[in-house]
């Protein structure tokens, strides 16, 4: 098991050393651990701050934070977090309170749930999304399950309402 402390990948002046950046996303608290490429690890993760997976992961994982699967990244697990950013590959259900993105080089394969999905172009998505709004919990809103509906977007963002 290769898990690092905060601050891997930095030098003194806190420039990444590392050779693939992270996906960028906004992130609240820095990086705490970091499963390198190469690396194998099975079982229950559990974390509060940020974690970055570039090796292999089996089990479950469970955030108050973000979990961040690099571009090397496999992960075949159920996962709860706060953010949930990919750029490798996912197989299994994520449930993110805030947001999940997939990157264009990313590929999941399982259901979602999550008030904020952003996929890129040429990124891989095979399952069901589950959107709901905090605020319009239980009042039925959207597709008569209580989801939102989803909304087509220009250029990936959403226009201003005037």
């Amino acid at each position: 098991m290769a898990i690092s402390g905060f601050g891997r990948g930095k030098d003194d002046t806190g420039s990444s050393t590392g050779s693939s950046p992270a996906p960028s996303v906004g992130i609240s608290g820095g990086l705490t651990a970091f499963i390198d490429q190469g690396s194998e690890f099975e079982g229950k993760l559990s974390f509060k701050d940020t974690v970055r997976i570039d090796g292999h992961f089996s089990g479950e994982i469970s955030s108050q934070n973000t979990l961040m699967v690099g571009e090397t990244g496999e992960i075949e697990a159920r996962i709860e977090s706060k953010t949930v950013v990919v750029a490798g590959s996912v197989m299994g259900d994520v449930i993110a309170s805030r947001q999940i993105v997939i990157h264009k080089s990313g590929r999941v394969h399982g259901n979602l749930e999550t008030p904020s999905l952003v996929v890129e172009e040429g990124a891989v998505f095979n399952g069901t999304i589950k959107m709901e709004r905090p605020d319009a919990r239980g009042r039925g809103e959207g597709s008569g399950q209580g989801g939102a509906p989803l909304k087509a977007v220009a250029g990936g963002a959403e226009k201003p309402k005037k």
